[in-house]
């Protein structure tokens, strides 16, 4: 706890406080960082700065649970470094961020890491921690995921089914990544698309002469998505880990999501701000530069109900949490993939404004309420990762993570007026009804009224814990309740046929040791399906002795007394 924290001492005085679960007018106080009271007519020292809250909610700080801050991706950095990034969260009413930690392949995990926790301590002005993507497989890696988790404070780990050739791993090694997640207590999350269909996709667009930023929703479409959603799923229920969908873009990847919910599965998914809100028709815009701002993975999708539909699954629970995914580009940076789509770099701002453009879409649009709100942006997030009800909840004891809302209030959203990074806003000119008029992080009034008084480096790492009850607590019990169990009976004690060595192949040979020639599906002596014509004249059975002739009863069709 920082000692400037440490002597701040804030009343939130008329407010509603509202939780995931449920909303009571109330005053919140706050000292030493932490919320020491909350409820009607307290008895506090003097001293506090009062905040009037009346008229507002008064809400957790938001949990943004993917964002890309200082990284280099498909040959470019992204706009925002962990001092500029976390300013731009605080500025929308997010107080904690989770980045990514992405090596490159066969870089070590624990390098990597250290690489990325040099910078961002030393910038983030807001409490953050790591994702680290397993972007190759080996018994290394193995070792430092263990390293990472028991040491460093590590409890998510990201595997990609899509980037063919770079971060892609084998069903088999998403297999193992997962019983390992199991193993040590992770989170697993998953990038699924089917990375072998989109990469053939890709080439075979190129082949067309599509070149343009619509190549991007052509080459992976959604039914990509849905296949890698349905064998990501699989795949964790063989290993009994619980599974963490990561942007979950189209209508099929999201009923393949909460279908599984409904079989019991322990799925979790995330979308973004971004495919809860826009359509891809962008990728058709005439202007290149408008469409290529909007490049993503998974792309937007086509079809214009998408959007509403996810915000309705974030609604009902089949999805969990929204991230922003910010990875902001310029557009000259865009502008790599001018003549080839496949090398735009992937990826969209909005790490500022996901929370006012999530209550406008959601609650405003009557798809969600007040509370399911302060549950998808942050409540579900702090439960998942484990950081509940230290963050996530306004209750004594708590983080003093706080944000006082306007629900009347309302802004304009405009590249000319953001705080993150790049030179475009995807919202450009959307007018948004619920805005953050005051941010506290860390018992620290950090955004007030448009104005920072925080300062760089004021953020901490947070260390996070593993085995999260809300996702290991079921996995654990359904595990002992449903384990597999060798049948006991006596043990035979008859004769065994000798073993006959023939010298053909074992019928019990792998599936890939294919048999030299087909064999015929009849029972008969030549398949007329499976044509034994040779250009030499000889057949295969010639070898068998000819009748000279036979005498036909019953001809096939039965015979024939017609003019014929």
């Amino acid at each position: 706890m920082s000692s400037s924290s440490a002597m701040v001492r804030i009343l939130i005085k008329g407010g509603k406080v509202v939780n995931d679960d449920c909303t009571q007018e109330a005053d919140v106080y706050i000292e030493n960082g932490i919320i020491q009271q909350v409820g009607k007519e307290l008895m506090i020292p003097g001293g506090a700065k009062v905040i009037d809250a009346s008229g507002k909610l008064v809400l957790p700080g938001g949990i943004d649970t993917s964002v890309h801050l200082e990284e280099t991706f498909m040959n470019a950095v992204t706009a925002d470094d962990y001092y500029s990034g976390t300013k731009a969260a605080l500025a929308g009413g997010t107080t904690m961020v989770i980045g990514h930690v992405l090596p490159e392949k066969n870089e070590s995990l624990l390098e990597a890491y250290e690489k990325c926790r040099s910078s961002a301590d030393s910038k983030s002005c807001c409490d953050y921690a790591l994702h680290m993507g397993i972007t190759w497989w080996g018994p290394k890696v193995q070792a430092e995921m263990e390293k990472l988790v028991r040491e460093e404070g590590v409890n998510s780990f990201q595997m990609f089914m899509a980037y063919k050739d770079t971060f892609m791993l084998r069903d088999s090694e998403l297999f193992q990544a997962l019983q390992h997640c199991k193993d040590i207590g992770a989170v697993a999350r998953v990038h699924a698309e089917n990375g072998e269909l989109v990469a053939e996709g890709a080439k075979e667009a190129l082949d067309l002469g599509i070149s343009g930023p619509e190549g991007i929703e052509i080459s992976r479409p959604e039914e990509l998505e849905a296949e890698a959603t349905h064998r990501a799923i699989t795949i964790a229920n063989r290993a009994h880990c619980p599974i963490y969908l990561v942007s979950v873009s189209s209508m099929s990847a999201g009923d393949v999501v909460a279908s599984a919910k409904m079989q019991g599965r322990v799925v979790h998914g995330e979308t973004t701000t971004a495919h809860a809100v826009l359509n891809g028709m962008q990728y058709y815009h005439q202007d290149w530069c408008h469409a290529a701002a909007h490049v993503t993975v998974p792309p937007l999708r086509l079809d214009p109900s998408t959007p509403n539909y996810l915000m309705s699954l974030l609604g009902n629970d089949s999805l969990n949490v929204v991230a922003s995914d910010h990875r902001p580009f310029t557009i000259k940076q865009k502008a790599m993939g001018k003549d080839d789509f496949t090398k735009i770099p992937h990826g969209l701002p909005g790490i500022q404004d996901r929370m006012s453009v999530i209550w406008e879409k959601g609650v405003i649009g009557g798809k969600i309420d007040e509370n399911r709100f302060v549950a998808v942006t942050s409540s579900n997030a702090a439960k998942i990762y484990n950081l509940y009800p230290r963050k996530g909840r306004i209750i004594p004891g708590a983080d003093a993570d706080v944000v006082v809302w306007d629900p009347e209030g309302s802004k304009t959203i405009s590249v000319d007026n953001q705080f993150q990074g790049g030179d475009v806003n995807l919202y450009e000119g959307l007018r948004c009804h619920g805005v953050p008029l005051v941010t506290i992080s860390r018992g620290r009034l950090v955004y007030e009224n448009g104005m920072f008084t925080c300062a760089e480096g004021s953020g901490k790492f947070c260390p996070l814990r593993t085995f999260p009850d809300y996702l290991y607590k079921k996995m654990v019990q359904r595990e002992k309740s449903q384990a597999v169990k060798a049948v006991e009976r006596e043990p035979y004690t008859g004769e065994v046929v000798a073993v006959v060595n023939s010298g053909k192949r074992d019928l019990g040979a792998p599936d890939l040791d294919t048999p030299t020639r087909p064999c015929t599906r009849h029972g008969g002596v030549r398949d007329l399906h499976e044509s034994s014509f040779s250009l030499s004249g000889a057949q295969i059975d010639d070898n068998i002795p000819k009748r000279s002739s036979a005498r036909i009863l019953a001809p096939p069709g039965g015979r024939s007394s017609g003019i014929w």
